[in-house]
This record gives C-alpha cells, structure tokens and sequence, in this order.
C-alpha cells in the first residue's frame, strides 16, 4: 500500500467521519471527538494532528502529536496513534510514527515519550523496533470527574 502522511488543516466532514471510524478501534470508553474538538485540536499551537492516507486518498491512521515547554526543556508526546483494522501492517503505523518524530526534533525536542497498553503488541513491537525504550516509571493518574 503507498501512503502519505501529511498534516490536518481543516476540521471538515472528512476528518470527522475518520476519527468517527477509527477511534472506537482505539478506545471503547472514549467518544470520537466532535468536529468543534477537533478543530480546537487542529488550531493549537501545541498540537499537531497527523493523518495517513491510502493511495485512494483515504485516511486510514492518525496520531497526535503534542509539543510544549516546561521549564527544564521542550516535552514531546505522541497520543492517540491509530491505523484502521484493514490497513494494519502496512506501514501506516510506522510512517505516522517517523514524522512525528522528525516534527518533534524540528520543534526542539530531546525526548518524544509514548504511553500503550500491553495488550496492543503489534503496536508495542513497532515502538521498540523505532527505538523506543521503555521506562521504569510510576505513571499516576487522577480522576477530576
């Protein structure tokens, strides 16, 4: 499959159908976001919102990209990473992966940190096999709602 991999411009009924789509394939407790979210997403200055298409034109992945300074340095994460069912294991994945990556050095970034589930193993082999290691960290988290 040839893919491309370019930068969110606009949220229109194209992106909103798409993270529609492949969101629940990420995710059965949290909702794709609205058109409005992503909009917000797409004009923040901190955010940016990666797609791959197939040769069809069709968006068949997505990552997000999250940059910004804290006081020690330039923190880059990568978030929400995912290819749809039918095009896993054509490079979409890795191609995402590659140009956030190469955003997030451009940026100033020194470190880029991801989180995924154990149970993803497809995506956790392609993460180390990018070089990404793995940390010995407590992660916390607290409710607000």
């Amino acid at each position: 499959m040839v893919l491309t991999v370019s930068v969110a411009a606009r949220a229109d009924e194209e992106l909103a159908a798409a993270f529609a789509h492949l969101v629940p394939q990420l995710s059965s407790s949290s909702p794709p976001p609205t058109r409005d979210q992503l909009a917000e997403m797409i004009a923040s200055p901190a955010t940016t919102v990666f797609l791959a298409r197939s040769e069809h034109g069709t968006i068949v992945g997505t990552l997000t990209l999250v940059v910004f300074r804290i006081p020690t340095a330039i923190r880059a994460w990568i978030e929400d990473v995912v290819v749809d069912e039918a095009a896993r294991g054509s490079g979409a994945g890795e191609a995402l992966n590659r140009t956030a990556l190469d955003t997030a050095r451009k940026l100033g970034a020194r470190t880029v940190d991801l989180t995924s589930r154990p149970s993803r193993e497809a995506a956790n082999r392609l993460y180390q096999r990018l070089g990404f290691k793995r940390r010995e960290t407590n992660v916390y988290r607290y409710d607000l709602v």
